[in-house]
C-alpha cells in the first residue's frame, strides 16, 4: 500500500523509510504519527470468514511479503441485541465481542501489525510496557511467530494476566510502579538495545491493526453504520482506531457516515476526557490514575492529542464512569447479552447506560474489548454467593425455597 506518516501535531509529511515511531520535531509526546493511505482501493472485497483482519490487508501499511500471525485473529462476533435496544430506548443495540480474539482482547489486532513490521524489519525481540492486554497479547503472538518478547508490567497487574505472559515464554519485568513508569522504563530499555517497540501512541502502526474492529462492524452490518460507537479508553489509542476505521471505509465510498465515537474513561483515570474538556490538546493533563479496570488505568496517556482530535471531529465526546457503574456492568452485560467483559470492555456498556437517555432512538455499537476471564477476582465481587449444600436433597430444596426459586 502507498502511504506517508504525517504529525497530528505539526503536520510534517514524512516517508515510512525516514522515521519509525514518532515526528522528530515534536518529541514522542505530541509527535504522534497518523498513517495517510496514499490511494484507498476501488473494488475492495472482505473475506472475514477465511482471513481475519487480513481481509482488510488493502487498507493496511503492510509490506507484500508481509508476515502474517499462524493464529485466526479479527471475525469476532457481533451480536444484535433488539430487546436490551429496546429497553434503553435505542433504535439498534449491537455489542461487539473481541474478548473472542486469541489471546481474548482487542490487543491482538495492534501485535498482529507490530510484529510484521518487525519481521520486515529482521528484528527478533519485540517489547511492550502494558497494564495486562497488551502484554499477553504480544507474549502468546511472538510465541506463535517464534520471536521473543520481552514485557513490562506493574507488579499490581492481574494475576491471570501475568500468567499468560509465563504460560506464552515470555521475558517479564513486574515493576514496582504505575504503568508509566513501567512505559519510560521499557522505552529506555528498548531503545538501548535496539528492540521493536508495540507500546500504544508510539509506533503509529499498532492502530492500523485497531481499526480493523470498526472495519468490521462495517462489514458484518451490510455497510450501514450506527449513529453511536462507545469504547472504553486508556492511552487513546483504541478509541482513536475505532474512528479511523469508520473514517478509511467512508473515504473509500464504502460507507455514507461515520458514527460519533463516545471513549468511556473509569472516574479515577480520566486524563483524556479532562484534556478534551479543557480544549488544549496539545497539553495534556496527567493524573495519578487508580481503577479496578487495569487495562485502562493510564493516568499519562501517549495517544491523547489524537484520541481528542478524532472523537472531536466524529462528533463524539467523553464519559467518566466510577468502579461502581464498572463492577455492576460486568453482572449485567454478562446476563443481559451472554458477553462476559473484563471490568475495562464492560466500562462501555456502563457508559452507554450513562448516556443512554441522550440518545434516545439512536443506533449504537458498543466494542467490548476484552474477556472477563482475564480477571475474575473484580467479577467475583459483584456476583451472588455461592451456595453450599450437604450432599442431601432436602438441603438444596431448603436453600431454593429460602431463595425463592421453589
Amino acid at each position: 500500500m502507498n502511504y506517508s506518516l504525517k504529525c497530528l501535531n505539526c503536520g510534517t509529511i514524512y516517508d515510512p523509510k525516514d522515521v519509525m515511531y514518532t515526528c522528530p520535531k515534536c518529541g514522542p509526546r505530541l509527535g504522534t504519527l497518523e498513517i495517510v493511505i496514499g490511494e484507498y482501493p476501488r473494488y475492495p472485497s472482505f473475506d472475514l470468514k477465511s482471513k481475519g483482519i487480513w481481509a482488510f490487508s488493502e487498507f493496511l501499511p503492510l509490506d507484500e511479503d508481509h508476515h502474517e500471525v499462524p493464529l485466526f485473529i479479527g471475525n469476532t462476533p457481533i451480536y444484535e441485541k433488539k430487546s436490551l435496544a429496546q429497553k434503553m430506548g435505542l433504535s439498534d443495540l449491537w455489542i461487539k465481542d473481541d474478548g473472542r480474539n486469541p489471546t481474548g482482547s482487542y490487543k491482538d489486532r495492534a501485535t498482529a501489525m507490530a510484529i510484521s513490521k518487525a519481521k520486515s524489519l529482521h528484528v527478533s525481540t519485540i517489547y511492550c510496557a502494558s497494564t495486562g492486554n497488551a502484554a499477553s497479547s504480544l507474549a502468546g503472538l511472538t510465541a506463535a511467530s517464534g520471536m521473543k518478547s520481552i514485557i513490562f508490567v506493574p507488579k499490581t497487574a492481574p494475576e491471570a494476566k501475568i500468567t499468560q505472559l509465563l504460560v506464552y515464554g515470555a521475558t517479564v519485568m513486574a515493576v514496582d510502579g504505575t504503568y508509566d513508569e513501567a512505559f519510560d522504563l521499557s522505552m529506555e530499555i528498548g531503545n538501548e538495545f535496539g528492540w521493536y517497540s508495540r507500546n500504544s501512541a508510539i509506533n503509529p502502526y499498532l492502530l492500523e491493526g485497531k481499526k480493523t474492529g470498526s472495519m468490521e462492524v462495517a462489514v458484518q452490518l451490510d455497510f450501514k453504520i450506527p449513529d453511536f460507537a462507545i469504547v472504553s479508553v486508556g492511552d487513546g489509542t483504541v478509541v482513536s482506531s475505532i474512528y479511523k476505521g469508520f473514517k478509511d471505509m467512508k473515504m473509500a465510498g464504502l460507507t455514507d457516515k461515520i458514527p460519533k465515537v463516545i471513549g468511556v474513561q473509569s472516574e479515577g483515570a480520566n486524563a483524556v476526557m479532562r484534556t478534551f474538556e479543557s480544549g488544549h490538546f496539545d497539553r495534556p493533563i496527567d493524573i495519578d490514575a487508580h481503577s479496578m479496570a487495569d487495562s485502562i488505568a493510564v493516568g499519562k496517556p501517549r495517544d491523547v492529542l489524537k484520541a481528542c482530535k478524532w472523537v472531536k471531529e466524529s462528533g463524539g465526546y467523553f464519559v467518566s464512569v466510577t468502579d461502581e457503574e464498572i463492577g455492576k456492568a460486568i453482572i449485567e452485560l454478562a446476563r443481559e447479552t451472554g458477553v462476559f467483559g473484563e471490568p475495562a470492555g464492560a466500562a462501555a456498556y456502563a457508559g452507554l447506560k450513562k448516556i443512554a437517555k441522550s440518545i434516545q432512538g439512536k443506533s449504537t455499537v458498543i466494542f467490548i474489548t476484552g474477556n472477563g476471564l482475564k480477571d475474575v477476582k473484580s467479577a467475583r465481587n459483584f456476583t451472588n454467593q455461592v451456595n453450599y449444600v450437604k450432599p442431601e436433597s432436602k438441603n438444596v430444596k431448603d436453600v431454593l425455597r429460602k431463595i425463592g426459586l421453589i
